[in-house]
């Protein structure tokens, strides 16, 4: 364990050393500035109470719109397995939501919808597609013999939902839970961006780029990198402490 620790920590330092060897060499900070700078520009944010609310606010949006997405996606996913009229019915509206670029969403959205909720309404429509094509494949690869045998032993519906479907579905679930928690971030900060609503990162990142705050651009992109993976770690952790609890 303390090896591949070691060795995962020199692989970064290795990277952060050649970023910053590289904007020494450039010298141009608005085309890229060192790790120094940026750490040094995230710890002149901390503690402003305009940081935390900034990250309160997008968190608490992005978050919603995944777990939307995930209730929405699980349980239309279930239905659609359940009933194959349904999922047939679905087909096109999950084939045309996954085909349709995400620029051309946040437009229509901040048409539709206005700034202020834009990341909640672009997060769930990227994820709840890929949650839906997971819960598919996960509920679709239930062992058909251990169905049998539940059916045999007359089983009670909540226990075969436990021991049988749950473990054929929480695999293919995690799976789609570790690709959507990067997409919802990439997607909602990048419709913040655009719609530019008032305490939010994608503002933070807007304005940045208006004053050629490179810095403190590359500061929140951190930021966002940070979130992402510890909200994915969290969920995670959640399912597999379900699991030993189980």
């Amino acid at each position: 364990m303390a090896k591949r620790w070691l060795k995962k920590t020199g692989i970064i330092l290795f990277w952060l050393l050649l970023w910053q060897l590289v904007s020494i060499a450039l010298n141009q900070p608005i085309i890229l500035t060192g790790p120094l700078e940026v750490a040094r520009a995230l710890f002149v944010l901390l503690p402003q109470e305009e940081f935390w609310l900034t990250v309160a606010m997008s968190l608490l949006k992005i978050t919603c719109g995944f777990c939307l997405a995930l209730l929405a996606g699980f349980s239309l996913g279930a239905l659609a397995w359940k009933f194959r009229w349904l999922k047939e019915l679905l087909a096109p509206v999950m084939s045309l939501v996954r085909a349709i670029p995400v620029a051309s969403f946040v437009i229509l959205a901040l048409i539709w919808a206005g700034s202020k909720n834009l990341s909640i309404l672009i997060s769930f429509l990227v994820a709840a597609p890929v949650i839906y094509v997971q819960t598919l494949a996960g509920l679709g690869s239930t062992d058909q013999k251990l169905l049998e045998m539940a059916q045999v032993f007359r089983m009670p519906l909540p226990g075969k939902c436990r021991y049988i479907y749950w473990a054929a579905l929480k695999p293919h679930l995690m799976e789609g839970i570790r690709i959507t928690m990067g997409l919802c971030w990439k997607s909602g900060v990048a419709a913040e961006v655009i719609g530019v609503p008032d305490h939010s990162i994608g503002e933070k990142l807007y304005m940045a780029k208006i004053y050629l705050s490179t810095d403190e651009l590359l500061a929140w992109t951190l930021v966002v990198i940070l979130l992402s993976a510890l909200f994915e770690r969290i969920c995670l952790r959640l399912m597999g402490a379900e699991r030993k609890k189980a």
